[in-house]
Formats: C-alpha cells, structure tokens, sequence
C-alpha cells in the first residue's frame, strides 16, 4: 500500500525548531465573512493557529486554539482540510520552525463570543474578512514562503465553504 507524501511548502532555515500544530479557517455563514486575527503593529491578518500537545487531539487542540485566541466557540460544523510540511518565520517569537501543519475548516453556528485567553507574544484581535482580503494580504507579504501553507489551506477551505454553501441552498429548494 502506497503512503499518499504531504505537500511541503516555505524555505528550509538553519536550525529550525520542530512544533507540530495546525491552524483553522473559521467562517461565519450568516457574516459571510470569514474570522482571523489581526495583527496590531501591522494589520496582517492571521489564521488562528497553534502547536498541539503531543497527547493532545489535533482537532480538538485547534478548536482550542479558535476559542482561546478569537473566542469562538458555537461550532456547528468541521472537516479537516488538509496536512503538509511547512517551513516558515514565526515572527512572533522571531524562530525558524518547521511543522507538520493540520487545517481545519470551522464553520461557526454563531459568532457568540467568550473572553480570549491571548499569550503575551499574541498581540491580535478577532477580524472579519473576505476571502480575497485574506488572500491579498498574505501573497503581498509571502516573499519569504512564509504564508505558502496558510495560502495552500486557505484555497481549499474556499472551495469547500462555497461547496457546502451550495449544498445547503439545494437542500432548502
């Protein structure tokens, strides 16, 4: 049996530091707008995101991740989007990290909030955006491969928010 390889992306760096993690595409049906961090200094806008527990389920420590840093939590659907290698610059913590990324679309009953429980390094807030604002403002700032992955998620994630979105529509004729 043939082992399907992950899609690798970014630049590999002189000691780069391993933590697996994953990230979410969280939208909201009702905004039609999709939920990430915006960065204060700079206004980039960010998946939430985070490494994972070694004894920790990845699906569960990303909805972790969703609730902790943009305090959504009324989930009413997920799906796995994908899983690659990415190199890439944490610039929050200014390392070099390689990671076995895990993305999933979150697609939200509500935008009901609770308090975020941001760590000192995270200076964001909740943002709502297009899919091509997302997009743009990610491949303005990729010169360094660093968003490849997110970009690569990111696509997928469209693709399939639009694909439910019509399922749903067929579903109510």
């Amino acid at each position: 049996m043939e082992t399907q390889r992950i899609p690798e992306f970014g630049i590999k760096r002189e000691n780069e530091e391993r933590r697996d993690g994953g990230c979410a595409v969280v939208f909201d049906p009702i905004r039609r707008r999709y939920a990430v961090g915006k960065r204060d200094r700079d206004g980039l806008l960010l998946l939430f995101s985070g490494g994972v527990e070694p004894d920790e389920d990845i699906r569960e420590g990303i909805l972790r991740e969703v609730r902790e840093e943009g305090g959504l939590y009324d989930v009413e659907y997920t799906e796995k989007i994908g899983e690659a290698l990415t190199h890439y610059h944490n610039s929050n913590k200014n390392v070099d990290r390689v990671a076995h990324a895990t993305c999933f679309l979150i697609i939200l009953k509500s935008a009901a909030l609770v308090p975020t429980q941001l760590e000192a390094h995270e200076k964001f807030l909740l943002a709502w955006a297009t899919a091509e604002e997302i997009l743009a403002c990610w491949r303005e700032r990729n010169q360094n491969e660093d968003y490849s992955h997110w970009i690569y998620f990111f696509e997928k994630a469209a693709v399939r928010v639009q694909e439910i979105l019509s399922e749903q529509t067929l579903a109510e004729s």
